[in-house]
């Protein structure tokens, strides 16, 4: 993709045009930051109208994206779900490359974009499709259920896919009394605390929250006296056994409206808090920083060259993309957890 010759100016026009966002963002966003961000913000938000797209943004991007250029949010299910149903020709996918993939699966006839390419995933690179291969020769006849973390090509090797948010349903719809549960194995453990299934699990685990330990709860606790934790079941299980409530990105948004906790701490992609504290600027959020450093590769200046060039376009080999769907449909005809 070709470089940006220049930074886009902050111009009375852009910052009239920004007002309001501008105003919303004002805790999350210093001002000197504000004018670097704002020419793209004003540019992207143009660019979506002339090239008929729709930006879906992660909940780890940060807040420039998330609240100031994405068209739809939320966690790796309801990005699924929301690109089924996206109506414009191009779709803008700002997150890492399996959600890009997962998009372009739901939508073969769409033009989908990733701003950067190398936005990987640690769980996504843990395992391959060979690796399924050998665990079903190993485990005959025992179902495969993938965390959406990971590529096309290991979604066509499985049977169903499963998100962080719907694990436990995904894995007791299929009335088996033993599944494989891969890549992560943190995720693997937490979820078999929660069922009678037996849970064959795989090594990988996500870069992010494995850093987490029971001790930094501890800390969060001595320090922020009365805070909330809430963990992510990416983390081990001795930190969601630590922490209040323990659920996908999206549970934690839900968890924070329906208690509105005074101070809470969100165990997860410290962005995370930054964009769930927009809508909350009554509540205290302490701010746990493990960054992903795949999903800050996607910046406002890589959308706007991503917009402004229509690539680098996600494509998909057809035998798998054809395999991989049928896993990913088979997961979104499972009820949402209540």
């Amino acid at each position: 993709m070709p470089a940006l010759e220049y930074q886009l100016p902050f111009t009375s026009e852009v910052a009239a045009e920004t007002a309001a966002l501008r105003s919303r963002l004002s805790n999350v966003i210093p001002d000197a930051e504000w004018q670097l961000f704002a020419p793209y913000i004003a540019a992207i938000n143009r660019l979506k109208k002339e090239r008929d797209a729709v930006i879906l943004a992660h909940n780890y991007q940060t807040p420039e994206i998330f609240h100031g250029v994405a068209d739809i949010v939320g966690d790796s299910l309801a990005l699924a779900r929301e690109a089924v149903s996206a109506t414009a020709g191009t779709i803008v996918l700002c997150g890492v490359h399996f959600m890009a993939e997962t998009a372009k699966l739901l939508n073969p006839a769409k033009r989908v974009l990733i701003p950067d390419q190398e936005a990987g995933c640690s769980l996504a690179a843990s395992i391959t499709a060979a690796d399924v291969r050998l665990l079903r020769e190993r485990y005959p006849g025992v179902p495969i259920v993938t965390y959406v973390n990971t590529s096309a090509a290991v979604k066509a090797e499985s049977d169903i896919c499963c998100t962080s948010g719907n694990v436990k349903e995904v894995i007791e719809s299929l009335g088996v009394p033993r599944v494989i549960c891969l890549p992560d194995r943190f995720l693997a453990a937490n979820v078999a605390q929660q069922t009678k299934v037996e849970i064959i699990a795989w090594a990988g685990a996500c870069e992010v929250h494995e850093r987490f330990t029971a001790d930094d709860i501890k800390t969060f606790r001595a320090m922020h006296p009365g805070v909330v934790v809430l963990a992510h079941p990416e983390c081990p299980p001795e930190v969601v056994e630590a922490a209040d409530y323990a659920g996908s990105t999206a549970g934690m948004i839900h968890y924070v409206d329906k208690k509105r906790p005074p101070k809470v701490v969100l165990v997860t992609e410290c962005s995370m808090s930054d964009n769930v504290a927009v809508h909350f600027p009554e509540l205290s959020f302490v701010r746990p920083c493990n960054l992903c450093p795949h999903m800050k590769l996607i910046t406002l200046p890589k959308i706007y060259a991503c917009l402004r060039d229509n690539a680098p376009a996600v494509e998909i080999d057809p035998d798998v993309a054809e395999r991989a769907r049928q896993a990913v449909e088979r997961m979104l005809m499972i009820p949402l957890p209540a």
